[in-house]
């Protein structure tokens, strides 16, 4: 066995992956109960997460279901209480549930920056608040990997909001990384570039999609599966030392020459 596996070691773990019905989400969820996490996955779409659940228990993992709308506390303090019933504690939370559009700066409406930075901001905030509180009132620690963007600190026409939720969020990983330490409670944050998922597959295969291809130092879109070591990093004990970092995977794309 290599020296650092025990580092690496997720077996026992108690983890709730937030916005799992669908895209990265679902993929977290299954590679962490692969590698022997106890798995709660929570979204507001609950019977995509039933054959979630069912797909990960065929496989001979552990999961369960979870209603949450990370918009509402009410729903994330049940949320986080139904996950430390059933897992028995909570020992890593993957912020992943997020929401974006596509608009001219000057369409967005009100109700449109509402929708993106009550999930993405907000929501956040709510599930990244909540699980510190159950993890110090546990007195036992844990890791809050919060899922931003490369969009956090680069720019794309019409995503201005998501933009702005993701920097946000990127600035309040640092924040609440800098507090929690007093309770061995780790913050750190997860920035992806461009991901081939079922949500913009059709995107990124387009003309259009190449020709963004074409601006990626190493000419590829990620796969989720590329996500994988740096979560598992995060989620596990190899990241100890680790707070208010964030991790970017995107295949250079943020380095990129202007």
């Amino acid at each position: 066995m290599n020296a650092l596996s025990p580092l690496f070691d997720l077996a026992g773990k108690c983890i709730l992956v937030t916005g799992a019905s669908s895209g990265l989400g679902r993929h977290f969820a299954k590679m962490l109960a692969q590698s022997g996490a106890r798995v709660a996955v929570a979204a507001r779409r609950v019977e995509r997460l039933d054959e979630l659940v069912a797909d990960i228990r065929r496989k001979g993992g552990e999961a369960e279901a979870i209603a949450l709308d990370v918009t509402d506390r009410a729903s994330v303090v049940a949320c986080l209480e139904e996950v430390i019933r059933r897992l028995g504690g909570i020992d890593v939370v993957v912020n992943n549930a997020g929401v974006s559009d596509t608009k001219a700066a000057l369409d967005y409406t009100d109700a449109d920056w509402n929708a993106i930075l009550q999930t993405n901001l907000k929501g956040a905030w709510l599930v990244a608040q909540e699980s510190a509180r159950a993890m110090a009132d546990a007195g036992r620690g844990g890791s809050i990997i919060n899922v931003t963007s490369i969009l956090a600190s680069r720019l794309a026409g019409g995503v201005g909001p998501y933009c702005a939720a993701k920097a946000g969020l990127s600035h309040l990983t640092r924040a609440m990384a800098l507090e929690l330490a007093r309770y061995n409670i780790r913050v750190n944050a997860l920035a992806p570039g461009y991901v081939m998922t079922e949500i913009n597959e059709a995107f990124l295969r387009s003309d259009a999609g190449d020709r963004l291809k074409k601006r990626i130092p190493m000419r590829r879109f990620c796969q989720p599966q590329d996500l994988d070591g740096a979560l598992v990093l995060l989620a596990s004990d190899a990241s100890q030392a680790m707070t208010g970092a964030e991790l970017v995977v995107d295949n250079g794309h943020a380095c990129s020459s202007l």
